[in-house]
């Protein structure tokens, strides 16, 4: 895989491009900076905090809550925000997708938090979207995603498929020379689109539809032993195979034990997972899991200044010294430590003027580098793809050489391949056509 270069992206790419060339020439200018009388006259600037602390999707989304609090409390010892000390206001929509658009009005309307930190599932911010645009709030969203969406209020610093699913396929086509495909994701949003784009991007590599399994699991599911007799059936065809995972939540425990029981080793079958990091390891048998593949923008293991750092903080904080740190936490500190400085530069909390300060801002990442908020509302992130170790560790086996701009709309897909986001005025817009030049709404 090659960092995306306008030659490589052609005109999809120049606006973002563009930008980032400004950014690292130090020229780049977004947003309003002049004070402004903050939007409310609190003591405190409330912050949302919305993840599933109950339900399937506990086992990722309870570390969420605990890092943005940690956060939280180490900004107010260094003196808050704006003069004023932040308040965590945490609240827990439980895995029930629907409960996350009413928790998230009540963290806006009643709570009157400055910005909300949450979702997981993209079923669960496909639900809160239309409660953010009605009530004109920020939301930040650390969790890798299917992309095909860019909206005004919302800023994305998990992965798009472009950041974490192309470059997984790449590696396992170039390096494993991977021949059969087996798509495996829980059945909702973020699997069924992801596998829609690896789909069409595979057979655009010249893969056969035979040569494409593809097969979708209820959350929380637990009978792997058909579904695991049909992909190591599949793969017993001479050609090598490999399973692109997009299952979510509790249901990878069983998945991979099942994996183990039917003797499907790394060597034979490799599993690249995109939704089990560190957290999901810990506490488990990760015997049948050694020599598989998780593509993330961040591990553990990455040996870096910044991030030892960010572990011991973890350790102290928690005063759990083998808690275990992983990506999504990553994106959570990016997204809250540019919150936090788009914030200083535009003087208020006001959501229309740190949603215009934000564009631009670019703080460190975890594992060496910076990242920046590009006009499209993701940010620029490195790759990497790791193998899970016996003591639930994720070693670096390749990564990109720098970071990677987001294609937040699909250049596989024949109805987003010509769009493009960019928030900045006039264009304000979230699937632009280049070729009709024209805006087709918000998305």
């Amino acid at each position: 895989m090659t960092i995306e270069t306008p030659f490589k992206l052609g005109r999809r790419a120049l606006s973002r491009m563009a930008v980032a060339a400004a950014i690292t020439a130090g020229t780049f200018i977004a947003g309003a900076t002049g004070l402004s009388t903050p939007a409310r006259a609190e003591d405190t600037i409330k912050v949302g905090i919305l993840h599933s602390l109950s339900g399937t999707m506990a086992i990722s989304e309870t570390t969420l809550k605990d890092v943005m609090l940690m956060l939280i409390d180490a900004q107010n010892k260094k003196g808050g925000l704006l003069g004023k000390k932040l308040e965590p206001v945490v609240v827990d929509p439980a895995s029930n997708w629907p409960l996350f658009a009413e928790k998230a009005r009540q963290l806006i309307a009643v709570d009157k938090v400055a910005a909300v930190f949450g979702c997981w599932t993209s079923v669960s911010r496909k639900s809160v979207l239309p409660v953010f645009k009605e009530l004109d709030s920020i939301l930040f969203y650390p969790v890798q995603y299917e992309g095909e969406e860019s909206e005004r209020n919302v800023f994305y610093t998990g992965a798009a498929p472009n950041q974490q699913a192309i470059p997984a396929v790449d590696y396992l086509m170039n390096e494993e020379k991977v021949k059969r495909w087996v798509l495996a994701g829980t059945d909702y949003v973020y699997p069924r689109t992801t596998n829609k784009i690896l789909e069409a991007y595979l057979k655009s590599k010249g893969v056969a539809a035979d040569d494409i399994m593809i097969n979708y699991t209820p959350f929380g599911h637990s009978d792997w032993q058909n579904i695991v007799a049909e992909i190591k059936k599949f793969g017993s065809a001479g050609k090598k195979t490999a399973v692109v995972s997009t299952i979510n939540g509790d249901a990878n425990v069983p998945f991979y034990k099942e994996l183990g029981n039917q003797g499907i080793k790394a060597t034979d079958i490799p599993v690249v997972a995109f939704s089990v990091g560190e957290e999901e390891l810990a506490g488990i048998d990760t015997k049948p899991l050694i020599g598989h593949l998780a593509a993330w923008n961040y591990f553990e293991s990455i040996d870096a200044p910044i991030n030892k750092a960010f572990i011991k903080e973890w350790h102290e904080y928690t005063k759990k010294p083998k808690r275990t740190t992983n990506d999504p936490m990553e994106a959570a500190y990016i997204g809250f430590n540019m919150w936090v400085k788009a914030v200083n530069k535009a003087g208020t909390t006001d959501p229309d003027k740190v949603i215009d300060a934000l564009i631009g801002v670019s703080v460190p990442n975890l594992t060496g580098g910076y990242a920046t908020m590009m006009p499209n509302h993701h940010i620029t992130k490195p790759v990497f793809i790791g193998e899970i170790q016996g003591d639930g560790q994720i070693n670096v086996v390749w990564n990109t050489p720098g970071t990677v701009v987001a294609n937040e709309w699909s250049p596989y897909l024949e109805g987003s391949k010509d769009l493009i986001a960019d928030w900045r005025k006039p264009m304000s817009c979230g699937n632009f056509n280049v070729v009709t030049g024209k805006c087709g709404g918000a998305n």
